[in-house]
């Protein structure tokens, strides 16, 4: 059998996608269900415990595909990015609700009422999906009773036109492991969430970019950069915001900052090596 990355494939010893069958061995296959997350930000786990590694982040609004559910974990996979890994059962719901428009800034808040006033006020962070149904005064009301002050929101299919305007949003956001959202992400995070904003897909993790996306450039140039090139090291990535400025993700600040792309490549290549590839959108 071809080895298939577990990161994007559902695949177990004992139960797999269904969609998999002759192409990994399991005990058994299942056809998954569609779900949708109806929790603001939801932790992938990469194992069936709420102390286990945050792989990723589920965003309100987005579907999943459930093949399992047990002792309130559901081991899913996102239908955007294609990830795998267990959520909390209680944070999804088989009735889908087709979104109409996408939180368009890094956070805002659904009230219950339309008015600023009232509580509980649940966050909604940036690419979260929502469905309108109706509008009061500057509020839209959602599917789901909610309001969200409505210039906080655009239509699904009005996108941004520059992802690393959209990424400068994040400055001083601090470094969390598997984050994507203004609470905190990782350096794939801000790249995968800014490209979302415009339309574009990518997938989750920095050596899934690298190994996708763009045109390599030469890596030992580094005078003919521009915004918008992406710059990968082994299990890193950044976003130059211009020809010398690298803004970045990062545990050495443990937060997301722009510096002189130079800095970065001489502390970087000190504790973990040199610069892997450059990427041109």
């Amino acid at each position: 059998m071809t080895k298939l990355d577990a990161r994007l494939h559902a695949h177990r010893s004992d139960l797999a996608d269904i969609s998999l069958a002759g192409k990994v061995d399991a005990e058994r296959f299942v056809e998954p269900r569609l779900m949708q997350v109806v929790e603001p930000l939801v932790t992938v786990h990469k194992a069936q415990r709420s102390d286990a590694m945050q792989l990723t982040q589920a965003l309100f609004g987005e579907t999943v595909k459930l093949f399992e559910e047990e002792e309130g974990w559901a081991w899913i996979q996102l239908t955007k990015d294609g990830y795998v890994g267990y959520v909390n059962g209680n944070a999804l719901t088989p009735n889908i609700v087709a979104p109409t428009h996408r939180v368009a800034v890094p956070s805002t808040f659904m009230y219950p009422d339309a008015s600023l006033k009232t509580l509980p006020a649940i966050p909604l962070t940036l690419n979260a999906q929502v469905t309108v149904t109706g509008e009061s005064g500057i509020y839209s009301r959602l599917s789901n009773g909610r309001f969200v002050f409505t210039a906080h929101l655009k239509q699904m299919d009005d996108v941004e036109s520059d992802f690393a305007a959209v990424a400068e949003m994040f400055r001083h956001v601090p470094y969390y492991w598997g984050g994507k959202s203004i609470h905190g992400l990782d350096c794939s995070g801000l790249v995968q969430l800014s490209l979302e904003a415009c339309g574009k897909r990518a997938l989750r993790d920095s050596d899934m970019q690298e190994a996708t996306m763009g045109e390599r450039l030469m890596v030992n140039d580094l005078d003919s950069l521009r915004r918008g090139d992406l710059v990968f090291w082994d299990g890193h990535v950044g976003i130059m915001t211009d020809e010398k400025t690298l803004l970045h993700a990062n545990g050495h600040h443990m937060m997301v900052v722009a510096e002189p792309l130079k800095d970065a490549v001489d502390r970087i290549a000190a504790r973990y090596g040199q610069l892997t590839s450059i990427r041109r959108l």
